[in-house]
């Protein structure tokens, strides 16, 4: 009966109090920042279609806004959450009534805070189920497990970001990486605080994972125990077997792990960096998991997994590219645009050369040369609404405005400087798109960049290293079954292609998801004009949405 009024009655609320906590980790305590005193967050649950509406209550001390990551929001981009691109804060004291609409999202989605670093405490899991009669294309498991990896930091992580703001330099890296929030046993302190996942031999679960770590692409392992991905970012995949994954910030993976070893033992789960550029220093710790079994015993024999080395592209990527997505023929064939952007680290000058990055400089990000500058007293979505002039441009390039061999070791330090500017790129309803990330050797020889788009899911139907070539590189797309996602990694020194329909109107963020580079400026916004009928519109704004000032 409560399935049945559950599938019946779609729209849920729930109540999300921001408010500082104190937790003690690593043999020290700090206040976070929490929703509802938790770290993580509360896991939502939801079905497909559903619409839920979330009052964000801010009892904390500094500005905050909410995103759901992997959620389309159709027509709905006034709760998609990004602070100063579809809202202004919300400020301490203040309420938001944010409505979450669900469509074509069918797994694991997650949300986390969306202003500044704040969603480094502030997030949780979205466990999206099939709405009766429909069911999964998987064996249904015994149990379901969220798993959040994350980091941690001893100190304020307000103070990490003022300290690199202020100074120029590289955040410091964070002190630990955690699962469900515990550090594991190999750091200080910590040896209960270790997370213990109890399974029973014969059984099934799905584990539905998120990596919500700040700056850090992680690979993952089970000692002893393959895992089967059966979705990621929310969308169904082609079942890969696995016994590592890979996973970049801000992307969701489902995984099923079948108990099926000697129950006798126990084993380590582990996460550690995966990280291309030893120039650029990274958190080179692992966080350790326990899997025991209920009839194993404390003096059991244990075993650790084996994850590949800190620097292993081809591990890295070999994971990526054999994702595929469960469904064929669904991508779009042929484009009406295509946008090339690079994806790069800048250096901007400093008086005296004052600053703590390369040379004296302050360190930067940009998209096609143009490190993105968020306004500060109106957001872009309500500047876009309401005819405001004067906050954004329109002239975000369609390609690079500097031509020049993106990968090369030796670059000229003139290429090292960005235009500082608010620069969207408009797309006109139903076209269909491919944007190119080409990533480039500036500054320090380049990294990795998992790049998120809010609004769409998109197909990522080629990757390659080294430049993109137009001619030959499309050849080789995969327009069958590439996977379906809402981030997507981009190589050192390579190139990913993304295609989708822009049939979703509204104010888009796209943006790297690692925090700094988001913080440097490595984002653009898509605006998608409205169509001509009335549901290819957006929503007008809900009446209390956080006054800009």
């Amino acid at each position: 009966m409560s399935l049945f009024l559950y599938n019946s009655c779609t729209a849920h609320r729930y109540t999300f109090t921001v408010k500082e906590v104190p937790y003690k980790k690593l043999c020290s305590t700090k206040k976070i920042l929490t929703v509802n005193g938790k770290f993580p967050g509360q896991t939502l649950k939801v079905y497909k279609g559903d619409t839920i509406y979330v009052n964000v209550r801010n009892r904390a001390s500094e500005n905050i806004t909410m995103h759901w990551h992997g959620v389309e929001q159709p027509r709905n981009p006034w709760s998609d959450g990004p602070e100063y691109i579809t809202q202004c804060p919300i400020r301490p004291g203040s309420d938001f009534l944010y409505e979450v609409i669900f469509s074509i999202e069918d797994t694991t989605v997650w949300w986390h805070a969306h202003s500044s670093w704040t969603r480094a405490t502030v997030h949780g899991l979205i466990f999206v189920y099939p709405r009766l009669p429909k069911s999964l294309p998987f064996p249904k498991s015994d149990h379901e497990v969220p798993l959040i990896l994350g980091e941690w930091w001893k100190r304020n992580v307000t103070e990490v970001v003022e300290l690199f703001r202020r100074t120029g330099g590289d955040p410091n890296v964070s002190d630990a990486l955690t699962i469900n929030g515990h550090p594991g046993f190999l750091y200080p302190c910590s040896k209960s605080d270790t997370y213990e996942l109890t399974v029973k031999k014969g059984k099934s679960y799905r584990i539905r994972m998120v990596n919500a770590a700040m700056n850090l692409i992680l690979f993952f392992a089970i000692a002893k125990h393959s895992l089967t991905v059966v979705a990621a970012d929310g969308h169904y995949t082609k079942p890969l077997n696995a016994t590592y994954i890979a996973i970049s910030p801000g992307q969701t993976l489902d995984l099923l792990l079948h108990a099926d070893q000697n129950p006798k033992r126990t084993y380590y789960m582990a996460a550690r960096a995966y990280h291309s550029n030893p120039v650029i220093n990274f958190n080179n710790s692992t966080t350790i998991g326990i899997l025991r079994y209920t009839s194993s015993t404390s003096s059991s024999s244990k075993r650790y997994p084996n994850l590949p080395y800190y620097n292993d592209t081809s591990a890295a990527f070999a994971f990526f590219t054999n994702i595929t997505s469960l469904y064929s023929g669904q991508v779009p064939v042929t484009i009406s645009r295509r946008i090339i952007s690079t994806v790069s680290i800048n250096l901007l000058t400093c008086p005296n050369d004052s600053c703590e990055g390369p040379n004296g400089s302050r360190l930067a990000a940009s998209m096609n040369n143009i490190s993105f500058v968020t306004p500060s007293h109106v957001d872009i979505l309500k500047a876009y609404y309401y005819h405001i002039k004067g906050v954004y441009g329109t002239r975000f390039p369609a390609f690079p405005p500097l031509v020049f061999n993106f990968t090369a070791e030796d670059q000229p330090l003139f290429l090292q400087t960005p235009r500082l500017a608010t620069e969207v790129k408009v797309i006109k309803y139903g076209e269909s798109l491919e944007i190119v990330l080409q990533g480039t050797s500036l500054v320090g020889g380049g990294i990795d960049h998992p790049m998120h788009l809010h609004g769409f899911s998109f197909y990522v139907v080629g990757v390659g290293f080294g430049n993109f070539n137009v001619t030959e590189d499309p050849l080789n797309y995969n327009l069958k079954d590439p996977p379906y996602r809402n981030t997507v990694t981009v190589p050192r020194n390579g190139w990913v292609a993304i295609r989708f329909i822009a049939d979703n109107p509204g104010v888009w963020f796209m943006h790297c998801h690692f925090d700094r580079h988001l913080s440097w400026g490595m984002n653009v916004v898509f605006i998608v004009k409205n169509g001509r009928g009335l549901n290819q519109q957006i929503l007008p704004p809900p009446p209390d949405l956080p006054p800009c000032y």
